[in-house]
């Protein structure tokens, strides 16, 4: 239950809305205005501080990035981004989180991330979802119980992964207009993008996507399948139509981290609409997994400097799932910021780590949040002093090992099963490569 005052001052933020909806860039200060008084976390009103100051520099990328943010967006969404993404989910579902997790002594997250289905209408090389069965999926109930027991934990944010979920969009479109509180984003390869659909995430209005692409035609191409590429742009063009929030998901590897990192890619991206970006480095997953498509220590370092080169010239919000780890305190896995629900319901502490101990469709979100193998990442987290190593699997897989042993835990990969011996094994080399990269960076 959220206190009194989260109440109060939900209304009060919300009525600020009234003024952004009138002329935002106008009175974008007013609610600034308001939300200086109303936050109590100290990084949030450094937040506002910092928002505040961006406002007044009409040069700044951060400020283009607001500035495309009222021009491009249906009105609807804007508000909806502002009330469910920084209202509920950062302003009044942080503090409620961090309550609990004293309460209940385990990690609470801030977004969820399930799969609706494992089913998918591509074969992408090196895909980590690739190992489940391909026939599972979760009923629209049990996503509906997981929304609804997450928020009563103050998790407002909720993330589709797949196999491909927009073969479930219909599911997906009820759930983000039943739950109109809660923000929610899809990983797609976005080729089942239509008008129609489009037309309903703009009604919504709490509905974005995180489009795959891997680089130009041919880097996408080579990873997703011929044309796809076409389909995938053909897509920006009708959701950018639509005023609807979408950015982009690349994953860099040995053959595309130059592309991928450029300054040609990231401006194309944001001419097509993109308004954030994910970066995830390529993880060998599976007994067959293709090692040859690791990032070197090299490249994984071009990719940190770019990033926030990114972050300080562009208008486009870019994270990078490894290589901000300084900013997060290390691993956000486990629970500590988000958690994985795979399609067959099995609980796994992160959508790279297939080892579980427990079912959703026998337990609650809160019970597997108090599961073996998640009490150890709480009890470990973070890995490494070094939060340029935060990874348990790709930087300290000897971390992993030691859990999952702990912890008992059971492979999720019905068709590939995989002892954690053999995927930390493949990961030692890399692991003990960029940790001498890593230590350089760090004592920067």
């Amino acid at each position: 239950m959220r206190s009194a005052k989260q109440l109060v001052s939900s209304v009060v933020l919300k009525e600020g809305l009234k003024y952004i909806e009138k002329e935002p860039l106008k009175n974008t200060s007013k609610i600034l205005d308001w939300a200086d008084k109303l936050v109590t976390k100290e990084d949030h009103k450094r937040g506002v501080k910092k928002i505040r100051k961006i406002c007044k520099n009409p040069d700044n990328n951060w400020n283009k990035l607001i500035q495309r943010y009222f021009n491009e967006l249906d009105p609807k969404v804007s508000k909806k981004f502002i009330t469910n993404f920084f209202i509920n989910s950062a302003i009044m579902g942080i503090p409620m989180k961090e309550k609990l997790q004293k309460k209940h002594n385990c990690n609470i997250p801030w977004a969820i991330l399930m799969d609706p289905t494992t089913a998918c209408n591509l074969n992408c090389k090196g895909c980590w979802a690739a190992e489940y069965d391909k026939t599972n999926s979760l009923t629209f109930k049990t996503m509906d119980r997981i929304i609804k027991e997450g928020k009563e934990l103050g998790t407002y944010m909720y993330i589709f992964s797949g196999g491909e979920p927009l073969v479930r969009k219909d599911d997906l479109i009820r759930l983000a207009k039943k739950h109109e509180d809660c923000m929610f984003l899809a990983f797609t390869n976005a080729t089942l993008v239509d008008k129609e659909f489009a037309k309903e995430l703009s009604k919504a209005g709490n509905f974005t996507l995180a489009i795959s692409v891997e680089g130009f035609e041919n880097e996408t191409d080579m990873r997703r399948g011929k044309g796809t590429y076409k389909k995938v742009l053909k897509a920006m063009d009708i959701l950018k139509k639509e005023g609807v929030i979408f950015g982009f998901s690349t994953c860099y590897h040995k053959y595309n981290t130059d592309n991928v990192g450029s300054d040609e890619y990231i401006d194309f991206l944001i001419e097509k609409g993109c308004m954030f970006g994910w970066y995830f480095t390529y993880i060998p997953i599976g007994k067959d997994a293709n090692l040859d498509l690791l990032a070197s220590p090299k490249q994984r370092k071009y990719m940190y400097k770019r990033v926030r080169e990114i972050r300080d010239e562009k208008p486009i919000f870019v994270l990078d799932f490894w290589n901000d780890g300084e900013y997060v305190d290390g691993c956000i896995a486990g629970g500590k910021n988000y958690f994985h629900i795979n399609a067959n319901g099995d609980v796994e502490p992160c959508a790279f780590i297939h080892y579980s101990n427990v079912n959703i469709n026998h337990t609650s979100v809160l019970d597997a949040l108090k599961s073996p193998i998640f009490k150890e990442y709480k009890k470990e987290q973070p890995f490494n002093n070094n939060l340029l190593r935060p990874c348990p699997l790709l930087d300290n897989p000897e971390k992993l090992k030691k859990m999952v042993e702990n912890s008992k835990a059971h492979s999720t990969q019905p068709i590939d099963k995989e002892s954690v011996k053999n995927l930390t094994d493949k990961c030692q080399d890399i692991s003990k490569k960029w940790a001498e990269t890593a230590a350089s960076l760090w004592n920067e």
